[in-house]
């Protein structure tokens, strides 16, 4: 059996025999303080079966490069517990896969710019430093990105032995010219208009420019040692693999994640209140044309005993300043894809379809809108900066994001 754990303690123990299954270990259930390690698998002495584990797990692993990942662990892209086993021991929320960690926080320093830098050039053909001595981490998405340690605050250091990373760097995408300074300005506008977003900041490194994400999911105790805390993406809430992330997903039965299932999921497993916020996170994803706010781009915090809260937002850009990417909504709101068709009827829809008030959403677009055209300057100000500096992406998005709401508006 594969054992999860949580720092140094056994968590779970996963069984692959004939199917995937999870049974809980018995001194895990007795500890105080103890949470699942999903709100879909809740604390039990019974075994889940593979229809819970596998979607879970599988959302742990990165979407791209799991061919030449597999290569190099020598596991099968398809062998979702061997593929973890060998690079599960810093994965996004609380859990290490195959082996606890090792005391204390163990890292290495990059040297210098240059070392960064060639770094990030190799992550296409060594995506999380695979096969470096002690390094073993695992993002999920698409995008090239690197989990690291902030050693004494400023220096990016590489996390081994099961260290947990504390930031998330992701340098600039050559396709999306600006991408690093776009998500830094949508990020920052996100905060300025009241919404709980990570913190950003970005940086350069001879040629490339990277953003810097602090982990939400990572907490420092009072010696300074970086402890997890548990995170769970809407694709794990709702059962999916990370194929269905996206509503267009599949056909008839097999579409992928709707607005109106993650809402309810929000609802019954973890708060009818917490929708509010995502509703806030939906609307500003719309407004700004960010057309890849999917399922896995929203999470909950998980707490002791199953307690949890939807999860500060991330992954923020506007791709309406980008011609090479698809612009259609990831979930439809009413019936509509294009966000430029959007009329009041299809908020209103949208409400009725998750028991919220028509009025208050229709009311909190306009509040949203209003919000974000009163911050886009200071919000782009903030943002030039930032170590990277300027990038001319930013007047584009302003302009993007301005004609987006105010054609919003005027068809509300």
């Amino acid at each position: 059996m594969a054992v999860i754990y949580y720092e140094a303690v056994p968590v779970a123990h996963l069984g692959a025999q004939g199917e995937v299954t999870l049974v809980y270990d018995p001194s895990w259930l007795a500890r105080a303080g103890a949470f699942p390690v999903s709100l879909t698998m809740p604390l039990s002495g019974e075994p889940f079966g593979s229809s819970r584990v596998v979607p879970w797990l599988a959302n742990l692993l990165p979407e791209a490069h799991l061919t030449e990942l597999g290569l190099q662990l020598k596991v099968s892209p398809q062998d979702v517990v061997g593929m973890l086993m060998r690079l599960g021991r810093d994965t996004a929320g609380a859990f290490s896969f195959g082996e606890a960690r090792r005391s204390g926080n163990n890292f290495r320093i990059v040297p210098d710019g240059a070392a960064l830098e060639r770094i990030i050039e190799e992550l296409p053909e060594r995506p999380f430093l695979v096969g470096e001595h002690g390094v073993s981490m695992s993002l999920a998405g698409v995008q090239d990105k690197l989990p690291v340690y902030m050693a004494n605050g400023e220096k990016i250091a590489i996390p081994i032995d099961g260290t947990p990373s504390t930031h998330i760097l992701k340098p600039d995408i050559r396709r999306l010219a600006g991408s690093v300074q776009n998500e830094a300005f949508c990020m920052t506008l996100a905060r300025l208009c009241g919404l709980a977003v990570a913190d950003v900041t970005t940086g350069r490194v001879g040629k490339r420019s990277y953003l810097l994400v602090t982990r939400y999911d990572r907490v420092s105790d009072q010696l300074g040692i970086v402890r997890r805390v548990h995170q769970e993406d809407f694709c794990q809430l709702l059962g999916l693999l990370p194929s269905a992330k996206y509503e267009r997903s599949g056909l008839g039965a097999a579409r992928g994640a709707n607005l109106t299932a993650m809402f309810r999921a929000l609802a019954n497993l973890v708060s009818p209140a917490e929708r509010l916020a995502l509703l806030d996170g939906v609307i500003f994803n719309v407004l700004i044309g960010n057309s890849d706010s999917h399922a896995k781009n929203y999470s909950v915090v998980v707490g002791a005993g199953g307690t949890a809260r939807l999860a500060p937002l991330y992954d923020l850009m506007c791709a309406a300043v980008y011609r090479n990417v698809d612009q259609a909504l990831p979930q439809s709101i009413g019936s509509r894809t294009n966000a430029n068709e959007l009329h009041g009827e299809d908020w209103r829809t949208l409400a009725t379809s998750v028991d919220m008030s028509a009025a208050s959403t229709m009311a909190r677009v306009r509040e949203m809108s209003e919000a974000i055209e009163a911050h886009l300057t200071t919000a782009a100000a903030t943002v030039e900066a930032m170590p990277a500096g300027p990038h001319d992406v930013i007047a584009k998005s302003i302009r993007a994001i301005q004609k987006r709401c105010r054609r919003i508006m005027r068809q509300l």
